[in-house]
């Protein structure tokens, strides 16, 4: 069968003969396998001690025929054989963290990750004994510095939310490899289309499969993919915390991953012809969208990504309340916090923040910033819609 992406998306991981002779991957709704008797348990325990990869299903905890097979779809988009669903990317990358660091132990964490990634690191794993140094995305000399002798993990997004930074994959890898350090990339900005962070050597690749993997915003999930030997260590971990996938989301992701091409393709094209007439409008002062050349990151985007995403931000001329009357009359797309779906999708992430405006400033977020996710609906509807809530304000 071809390896094409658009191919893989509709046919990878799922059997060809389904049950019943179901064109679907059926929906396996049950929290528990059983047993003909105790001969079959033994041999089960013996083939389960002897790392049998056939190994059949035992509780729904630890696995399950329909999260099975997205499991595989997303292992052979990211161009492996394996790869972990969990009930959402933050217990995906919660999960990772857990099992990948110990008490005593050291990790870099880019300062641009999502806020939620990096409350998670400087609040919580302190408490267990986890250093923790924020570097900037586009500084090597910091990210080397930062790196001691009890640092195990490097972490990082690509693109990051909300300002679309991009990591040079490259130059981490080299610089972990150099201190025989593990790395990882959180690539749900970026989907597998877009970007194979593992064939530049990265370690482990995380998914909020909630967002572009699935795609249509009725699922939560996460994902992470990588080498078997670091995900026994994930999946050991995924057993003891339960923060498993169930069969109903894994048929949804499923439903979603077979239509991954086309829809993110749709989105980059949106996305770029977005972002060329947002940097173009008198009432927009800045935009940030790796397509484009003004971007900090752009060369490095061009490099390593396929597209360039459906996610533009940018900041308008206006201060909080001007901003947030620009997305009120917005017509087409929904206000609220996520990305990734058929459908546009806009926010304000100082507004979803905090009600402090200092605290907004410490984190980066500029009370102008709108992040606007786009979904594939025509990008000349999208751009009049822009145009006449931009022109609202100015008038």
């Amino acid at each position: 069968m071809t390896n094409h992406f658009s191919t893989q998306a509709v046919h990878a991981g799922e059997e060809r003969r389904k049950p019943y002779g179901a064109l679907t991957t059926p929906i396996v709704q049950t929290s528990t396998y059983t047993f003909r008797n105790t001969a079959e348990i033994l041999d089960f325990m013996h083939r389960h001690a002897a790392g049998d990869p056939n190994l059949r299903d035992e509780y729904g905890r630890y696995s399950n025929p329909t999260q099975s097979a997205a499991e595989r779809k997303i292992a052979a988009l990211e161009g492996r054989e394996k790869a972990l669903l969990f009930a959402s990317g933050m217990g995906a990358i919660t999960t990772t963290l857990f099992a990948l660091l110990s008490s005593g132990d050291h990790m870099v964490l880019v300062n641009d990750v999502y806020r939620r990634t990096r409350e998670f690191a400087r609040r919580y794993l302190p408490r267990w004994g986890v250093e923790i140094t924020l570097v900037p995305i586009d500084d090597p000399d910091a990210l080397t510095a930062a790196i001691r002798p009890t640092t195990r993990l490097i972490f990082s997004e690509s693109p990051t939310n909300p300002y679309l930074r991009v990591m040079d994959l490259a130059q981490m890898v080299e610089i972990a490899n150099q201190n025989n350090v593990t790395t990882a990339i959180d690539s749900t900005f970026a989907t597998p289309l877009n970007l194979s962070p593992l064939e530049y050597g990265v370690d482990l690749v995380l998914h909020s499969a909630t967002k572009y993997l699935g795609g249509h915003n009725d699922l939560l999930a996460g994902a992470v993919v990588g080498a078997d030997e670091i995900l026994e260590e994930i999946e050991e971990a995924r057993g003891v915390l339960g923060g498993v996938s169930n069969p109903n989301e894994a048929y949804l992701l499923l439903r979603g991953m077979k239509t991954l091409d086309l829809r993110v393709r749709r989105q980059n094209e949106n996305g770029q012809c977005v972002a060329q007439f947002l940097e173009k409008h008198p009432a927009v002062r800045r935009v940030y969208y790796p397509g484009l050349p003004s971007h900090p990151d752009h060369e490095i985007a061009r490099g390593q990504m396929m597209g360039f995403g459906g996610v533009v931000s940018f900041e308008i001329d206006g201060d909080m309340e001007e901003t947030g009357h620009f997305i009120d009359r917005l017509r087409l797309p929904y206000v609220g916090p996520t990305l990734g779906g058929v459908e546009s999708v806009v926010e304000q992430p100082s507004a979803l923040f905090s009600l402090e405006r200092q605290e907004r400033l410490e984190a980066g977020l500029k009370d102008n910033l709108v992040r606007y996710a786009l979904g594939i609906e025509d990008a000349d509807d999208i751009i009049a819609d822009l145009d006449q809530a931009l022109a609202g304000r100015a008038a």
